[in-house]
């Protein structure tokens, strides 16, 4: 049986089976982004007891999960993990398993929130600033008038005590949300949905770093066919060349280097073993 193949084994009776490709331990979903937001859609029908958590990275979070053993365990533990970037993308096609397309943080949030404005659903927005939700909220008030926002909160810029971190968990609930959206960045983000998703009474809970500064229209987005051809890694260190200096021009090195030999040795054991 092969690595994608077992990745859908042994799930608890009642889940979709899933197609995985392992990218340096990380298991990444194998869907295309509509795939993607029919699961979420059937996960806010069906309202599960605990929260279905979506992670949305690309080499960044699989390179952070490579040396960290916990945190590889964070994103191999959720419901979905949707590639965003196109390291994954080439390495997958390397290995002879390819992915069917990246799908980014912002662009599967749109695709929800136009499904929303149809549907009816409900966001919540946790993370970034005030400045920055207060900008998302009115374009998407005047974008997606039949999306519901049941609430955002900016929590400050350091460790929040477990009376401010109930208090939010308790805020989220009550709001009724059907999509909980989390912008605290990669991996505070995923770490904070992990420790707390048992907690939580929201359908799904979606990680997605950045989007809220894209989709509210403060920060540029990479125009479509540069990100297509692999180089939205260049725009985002343009545009922010002090936050992402080192995880491009290090990280993103030191990912690519093993990304290749494991996916080189994969597809060699592959093919002496036909």
């Amino acid at each position: 049986m092969s690595d994608t193949a077992m990745a859908g084994a042994g799930m608890p009776q009642g889940q979709t089976p899933r197609s995985r490709v392992p990218i340096l331990g990380a298991q990444i979903d194998s869907l295309d982004a509509a795939d993607a937001v029919a699961r979420i859609e059937g996960w806010i029908a069906e309202r599960p007891p605990r929260s279905r958590h979506v992670v949305v990275t690309g080499f960044h979070g699989i390179w952070i999960g490579h040396r960290d053993p916990s945190f590889r365990a964070i994103l191999n533990r959720a419901d979905l993990f949707c590639p965003d970037g196109i390291a994954p993308i080439w390495l997958a096609r390397l290995r002879g398993e390819p992915l069917p397309e990246r799908i980014p943080g912002a662009e599967l949030m749109r695709r929800l929130l136009v499904a929303a404005d149809t549907r009816g659903y409900s966001s919540f927005f946790y993370g970034d600033t005030a400045a920055t939700l207060d900008a998302l909220s009115q374009r998407l008030c005047r974008v997606y008038p039949g999306h519901r926002i049941a609430g955002v909160r900016s929590p400050p810029f350091r460790p929040l005590s477990p009376a401010e971190v109930a208090a939010d968990i308790d805020r989220i609930n009550a709001s009724g949300a059907d999509l909980l959206w989390v912008g605290l960045g990669l991996p505070k983000q995923e770490r904070w949905i992990d420790a707390h998703r048992e907690r939580l009474r929201v359908p799904v809970v979606i990680g997605v770093g950045a989007a809220f500064g894209f989709l509210s229209g403060q920060v540029a987005r990479v125009p479509t066919w540069l990100g297509e051809a692999g180089f939205e890694w260049l725009w985002r260190l343009i545009m922010e060349p002090r936050k992402l200096w080192q995880r491009d021009l290090i990280d993103g090195p030191q990912f690519l280097y093993h990304g290749l030999r494991e996916s080189i040795a994969y597809r060699l054991r592959r093919r002496d073993d036909r």
